[in-house]
């Protein structure tokens, strides 16, 4: 037996409707059709599928087999169709992040509670297992959105800007170096750095100022939170360099000084990474336009 889709349709506008013409009407065809369509699919089950002389129509007990056949595939059906068109129409999707910023989670939630608001059909997660390898889960579509300040050349993958930033120094207020201007690459020699756990080439410290001067911190020590970081350094346990959204919530706390590295200050950029393909995926460009206003505010 060979079932169509439009036959458990047909079956059921006869059961709903009680009569050809109504059902006709329903299914957007000719009496003449549907009948054709009715005949043609009882030859083919070998038995009767309505009883005919009864008012309104009445389903054999074939018949009702059929319906209940319909009642478990057709809105089964209809739900895949309507996931299909909303993929189609970018209203839903996958977008699965890591972050190569450790501080960036401070922004990042608010912005992720703005689109699920906006894209309640967008299945949002952060894999944060494959931070250390970002890049490489993208283009092996692992994860969908990478949060970066490094961009580098690769094939497939596009970039967008989203804002700058300035990495800063942050001590206690009793720390030696509190009554600096600025802070330079070889202030670093005697300190106790506190830093995210990830590699040197991913720390702004040491990227864009101690690496290229070849100065090596007397030790370096590891902590998970940004709220720990800040604690050590406020008891005198080491310092620190932060972004300076982080560091809004020290400003005017006494017991912190931040001061900008080396005379001019530096500047970093957030960039997103996605494949090119997805750039203009709707929900993507508005993820990428939330990721450039909100951390702005955390700035001022």
């Amino acid at each position: 037996m060979y079932l169509e889709f439009r036959h458990l349709r047909t079956i059921r506008a006869i059961h709903q409707a009680g009569n050809l013409a109504r059902a006709a009407d329903m299914l957007h065809i000719t009496q003449s059709a549907l009948s054709h369509q009715i005949k043609a699919l009882e030859e083919q089950v070998g038995m009767e599928l309505f009883h005919r002389r009864t008012k309104p129509m009445k389903l054999s007990p074939a018949g009702i087999k059929l319906l209940r056949l319909s009642e478990r595939v057709l809105p089964e059906i209809a739900a895949i169709e309507e996931e299909f068109r909303a993929l189609h129409e970018g209203r839903s999707g996958r977008l699965h992040i890591a972050i190569e910023c450790h501080a960036c989670f401070d922004w990042l939630f608010p912005v992720l509670d703005k689109l699920r608001h906006a894209w309640p059909e967008v299945d949002l997660d952060i894999r944060q297992r494959l931070a250390f390898d970002a890049l490489e889960a993208l283009r092996r579509e692992e994860v969908d959105f990478v949060i970066t300040s490094d961009p580098v050349d690769l094939p497939g993958i596009a970039f967008s800007p989203l804002f700058d930033y300035e990495p800063r120094f942050v001590a206690a207020s009793t720390h030696p170096l509190a009554d600096r201007d600025f802070i330079e690459a070889e202030d670093f020699e005697e300190e106790m750095v506190l830093t995210y756990p990830v590699e040197r080439s991913k720390i702004d410290l040491f990227s864009a100022l101690l690496t290229p001067a070849r100065v090596e911190p007397r030790a370096v020590r590891q902590v998970e939170m940004t709220e720990v970081i800040l604690m050590l350094v406020a008891a005198g346990r080491g310092v620190a360099v932060m972004p300076d959204w982080v560091l809004r919530s020290v400003k005017s706390n006494p017991d912190y000084v931040t001061k900008h590295l080396t005379e001019e200050g530096l500047s970093k950029r957030m960039y997103a990474a996605t494949r090119e393909e997805d750039t203009m995926v709707p929900f993507m460009a508005h993820m990428i336009r939330l990721c450039r206003s909100e951390p702005v505010k955390l700035q001022r």
